[in-house]
């Protein structure tokens, strides 16, 4: 770890810090994170400056300073406090713990959409973030599989929740998507007959709208197998 970093996981690991001299703290670091949040979730994560922030608890920009380093470092609070604790899995197998860890995460990249954006590439995790990871080691415990399996197996279900949230607001994405290239295809079908063919297949069996589940089940077949073959 850098010592460039250490400020952040002092933020994200430490004693809640109070300014070191001046005046009586007027604001806390949770207020901070708080109105950030609220930014992030109506207007997306660009509009999120230590400037808006400022404006929206009618301090001044320098004063924030007092309490985080940047907006680097805000937007790593943020992230710890959108996510939230880590779900209780309760269930009675591997499968179902997993299932049930897979659409808790959805529902956090759901309610704050700016997640999917603020969660790429290397950096520093909160004790949260880290908490999720951990609860889906856990469920696979009784797996048999290896930790270097299990890890990838949190980030192949991880990989697909992203994608699932990444389509979009609408709760219907596949079929918004159909009807968007539906007047594409209307023109030149033609050229593409298996996208028209499988398209039409899905809307007549009502298969549409079923990514999420398909991409979920699929995926904890294939490390079915996985878990059979290493009982064996």
């Amino acid at each position: 770890m850098g010592r460039d970093q250490e400020p952040l996981v002092e933020l994200l690991w430490g004693a809640p810090q109070k300014p070191r001299r001046g005046p009586k703290p007027a604001l806390t670091v949770d207020q901070l994170v708080r109105a950030a949040t609220a930014v992030a979730d109506a207007e997306g994560l660009a509009a999120v400056s230590m400037q808006r922030v400022a404006d929206e608890l009618s301090f001044t920009k320098m004063s924030l300073y007092r309490y985080v380093p940047g907006k680097a470092e805000l937007v790593a609070l943020m992230i710890d406090r959108a996510l939230g604790a880590p779900p209780d899995l309760t269930g009675n197998d591997w499968r179902e713990r997993l299932r049930a860890w897979a659409m808790r995460m959805l529902t956090g990249f759901q309610a704050h959409r700016w997640l999917v954006e603020a969660t790429v590439g290397p950096r520093v995790l909160g004790p949260n973030e880290i908490g999720w990871l951990e609860s889906a080691l856990v469920a696979m415990e009784d797996t048999g599989l290896d930790g270097g399996e299990r890890l990838d197996a949190v980030a192949l279900i991880a990989g697909h929740i992203r994608m699932i949230a990444q389509q979009g607001t609408t709760e219907q994405p596949e079929r918004d998507a159909g009807m968007i290239m539906g007047g594409v295809l209307r023109e030149h079908g033609a050229r593409y007959p298996a996208v028209c063919a499988a398209m039409a297949s899905a809307a007549a069996g009502g298969a549409q709208d079923q990514g999420l589940e398909f991409g979920i089940e699929r995926i904890l077949d294939g490390l079915g197998l996985l878990v059979d073959r290493r009982a064996d």
